[in-house]
């Protein structure tokens, strides 16, 4: 009988220990630490940069937070074929020779515990005038391989092409000021030597006021012919040197900058366009002290036998968007003139009641804008009351 209680209290302890052991389980693998590759790279193209752009992965390919973050290979590819008809598949396989490194943010290890917001890394590639000049109508494709401390990495991101159309150095002398008529921007567009065919160039020019940041386009002028004349000097071509702006309001202080922009043209496909660098930013307050024109045709007549006497003017209505009405003045021989009216006459005609028979008035009228800015007096006219 003791024999027995002893067996089983020996396989009571065996079953205890067993299913302890199965509550451990078996041990797990080390984490490869390896980031996700980005999926969401984004790529803008200004002048001669490239501008890139991707969230930083914050899971590993086993599902893991990532811990440590590696630097991240900038990848790029150039393909001499046109953009519009290079197969999707025409890509890269993998990084290659990086063209350049990005470090994590230094912040990397603060912001991925304290926030749900991603965090985003930015790299410029340059592309050098060799490049471009060499494959005017082709395309560069960019990557990204985000690694860990290690150096070792998941593989390339999702891919973006850039095309590789050259871009034209801004116009020197860039300027504007305000006129009568609005804001004369003015620049110098030299003939330079002739460019790929195929490719057209716009100057761009772009106006924002000082109560906004906001910009707006307010131009795009064809000068293909100036960006790529032929070299040498000026020649006969035609070159845009200025453009009006009249979609402003006076008495308010702009900003305005232009870009040549490369646009190649493709066949059933949007036009692909590519804006130079910027020209400096040219402040202008447009500040009225313009006066309207000058009106001009005046006449006087006098009133017909049996009426009140007066005398009827009218001129030529003066066309100043801006004009706010017309003054009369009226003199005597070897006087002075007079302003005969209170407030500015609104519409091309005044008739003066204060006459005398036997005498001779001279007439002359003036316009003026809202702003009060008056215009010279026009050429007199004369009438007799007999």
């Amino acid at each position: 009988m003791r024999l027995l209680r002893g067996q089983l209290l020996l396989a009571g302890g065996v079953l205890i220990w067993l299913t302890g052991c199965a509550s451990i389980g078996a041990p797990l693998p080390p984490s490869l630490e390896l980031p996700k590759p980005p999926t969401d790279l984004r790529a803008a193209r200004k002048g001669d940069k490239v501008m890139l752009s991707w969230s930083v992965p914050t899971r590993t390919t086993d599902r893991q937070s990532v811990r440590y973050l590696g630097k991240t290979r900038i990848c790029r590819t150039l393909n001499s074929a046109r953009l519009d008809s290079a197969p999707l598949d025409s890509s890269l396989k993998g990084c290659g020779t990086p063209v350049g490194d990005a470090a994590p943010p230094a912040n990397y290890g603060i912001k991925k515990n304290s926030s749900a917001q991603k965090l985003t890394m930015h790299f410029a590639d340059t592309l050098s005038s060799a490049i471009e000049q060499s494959n005017p109508l082709g395309f560069a494709t960019y990557a990204v391989e985000v690694l860990n401390t290690a150096g070792r990495g998941a593989g390339i991101s999702d891919q973006v092409r850039v095309p590789l159309v050259p871009t034209k150095q801004p116009f020197s002398d860039f300027a504007a000021r305000a006129a009568a008529r609005g804001i004369v921007i003015s620049w110098l567009c030299p003939l330079q030597s002739k460019g790929t065919t195929g490719i057209k160039y716009l100057f761009r020019i772009y106006r924002h006021s000082d109560s906004s940041a906001s910009e707006t386009r307010i131009a795009e002028l064809d000068t293909t012919e100036c960006a790529t004349g032929p070299s040498g000097g000026m020649g006969d071509g035609k070159i845009i040197t200025s453009f009006l702006d009249q979609s402003f309001e006076w008495e308010h202080t702009y900003f305005y900058r232009g870009a040549v922009v490369s646009m190649l043209e493709t066949e059933g496909k949007p036009t692909i366009e590519v804006e130079g660098d910027d020209t400096p930013v040219v402040r202008v307050f447009a500040d009225d002290v313009f006066p309207p024109a000058v009106p001009m045709g005046l006449q006087a007549v006098f009133s017909g036998p049996g009426q009140q006497a007066f005398i009827d003017l009218i001129w030529t209505p003066v066309t100043d968007a801006d004009l706010g009405g017309y003054e009369v003045y009226r003199r005597e021989e070897g006087t002075a003139a007079v302003k005969l009216n209170s407030e500015p006459v609104k519409t091309p005609a005044f008739r003066d009641l204060q006459v005398e028979a036997g005498k001779t008035y001279f007439y002359s009228v003036s316009s003026v804008d809202l702003r009060g800015n008056e215009s010279a007096r026009s050429e007199e006219a004369s009438e007799r009351a007999p």
